[in-house]
């Protein structure tokens, strides 16, 4: 009877496994992609739609849906406040059922974020926040940076302008987690090349008005003006400076982080000569250039990615081609990162690159400088590159890492 008895549970558990639907049996092919930004304000341009945009190259480019895979991609306004990044967030991982946060561009919004997938077991692929404390002292298993931090930007550009003779510096800083990670990176290469701080000035975010704050960077005599603002505070304050005479009056701008679409905004004629660090500029190389094209075609008034947009791209298809080489989605945003550690990142924008144990891409960086007017070969021709910054000098090292993943 026991022989039978087997038998007979052998025979049911074959049946069931007939009549179990096919994803059962082959693993779950679906994942569901959020890109969260700013769709409105002063990051609009940086990210935004056209992030968007971005996003379906990379689901279209991995292949994943024409192999059976169901790739759905949903966007967000995270309107520049935690509080509201993280309630979209929470709702898209919760109901929606979410797999992947990217983009998120102001670094609150991308802390807050990343302390809720790790909560979530979900996953952060972060390129449009700029703390390095995201892969430092606030790393986690969930969250990968893909695209730049302000280590990076201190030491392109800070340390550039110092050497070059700018031994005196004044802030203006954007009041919120990002403008102070920049300012206080910053201010370590600065005072670690001979260097020192004369003072520094917080704004609002999204303010209209940096005639006061600009009049105390003027009055301090400080060599270089570091903006610690990104979008449109940066353009903001490069304008009114230029209205001040302040650059005219032999003191120099130091656009911390400034993107294609800033130097867009501004025209040359007011943007030339800025001196800036970004990882990613579309003319740099054959594949730069073709990423950017297809990208240009399908963008929100024509234009040409910007580094978070390309970071995007990246991310988006990095985390498919995981799921892909995983063989199906296990929907467990640790083990997902884990194997995304494990397989090098590889694409137009940025080229073939490993991502270390503290969820850093390790991309290597480009100091540039805006062209003049006469310069300009045409539309987006707008930079020229003064020095390179290999990978592992645009990141922090692994050895000054606060960050708990890193093994000492």
């Amino acid at each position: 009877m026991r022989g039978v008895f087997s038998h007979a549970i052998a025979a049911a558990l074959v049946s069931a496994a007939l009549i179990l639907p096919a994803s059962a049996q082959s693993g779950d092919k679906t994942a569901k992609i959020g890109v969260l930004n700013d769709m409105s304000s002063l990051y609009a341009d940086i990210g935004g739609p056209n992030s968007v945009v971005a996003a379906k190259m990379a689901i279209a480019d991995s292949g994943l849906e024409a192999k059976g895979w169901k790739i759905e991609l949903v966007s967000g306004d995270h309107q520049n406040k935690p509080d509201v990044g993280v309630n979209l967030a929470r709702q898209w991982i919760d109901v929606d059922k979410v797999d992947l946060i990217t983009d998120t561009p102001n670094s609150g919004v991308a802390l807050a974020i990343s302390n809720l997938v790790k909560e979530k077991n979900s996953i952060l692929m972060n390129s449009g926040g700029a703390s390095a404390d995201l892969t430092g002292k606030a790393c986690n298993a969930n969250t990968i940076s893909m695209t730049y931090d302000t280590y990076m930007l201190a030491h392109g550009t800070g340390q550039a302008l110092t050497k070059a003779g700018g031994d005196t510096w004044f802030f203006l800083t954007a009041d919120y987690a990002f403008g102070a990670a920049l300012e206080r990176d910053t201010t370590a290469v600065v005072k670690a090349n001979g260097g020192k701080v004369v003072g520094s000035v917080k704004h609002p975010l999204n303010t209209p008005d940096f005639s006061s704050f600009l009049l105390q960077a003027q009055a301090s005599k400080a060599k270089v003006i570091g903006l610690a603002n990104a979008g449109g505070d940066t353009t903001n304050s490069i304008k009114q400076a230029a209205e001040f005479g302040i650059t005219a009056g032999g003191q120099k701008l130091a656009a911390l982080l400034l993107f294609i679409n800033d130097v867009h905004s501004l025209g040359l004629k007011t943007a030339q000569g800025l001196t800036f660090t970004e990882s990613y500029y579309w003319d740099l190389n054959d594949n730069t250039r073709a990423f950017a094209d297809r990208f240009q075609k399908q963008a929100k008034n024509n234009a040409k990615p910007s580094m978070t947009q390309a970071g995007v791209y990246a991310a988006v298809l990095h985390y498919l081609k995981t799921l892909e080489a995983m063989g199906a989605n296990p929907h467990d945003g640790a083990k997902v990162v884990a194997k995304m550690k494990e397989i090098p990142a590889d694409d137009l924008p940025f080229g073939k690159s490993v991502i270390r144990a503290d969820g850093r891409r390790m991309v290597p960086a480009f100091l540039f400088e805006v062209k003049s007017p006469a310069e300009s070969k045409g539309p987006w021709d707008y930079y020229k590159k003064v020095a390179d910054i290999s990978a592992d000098d645009a990141a922090r090292p692994l050895a000054d890492s606060e960050c708990p993943l890193v093994k000492k």
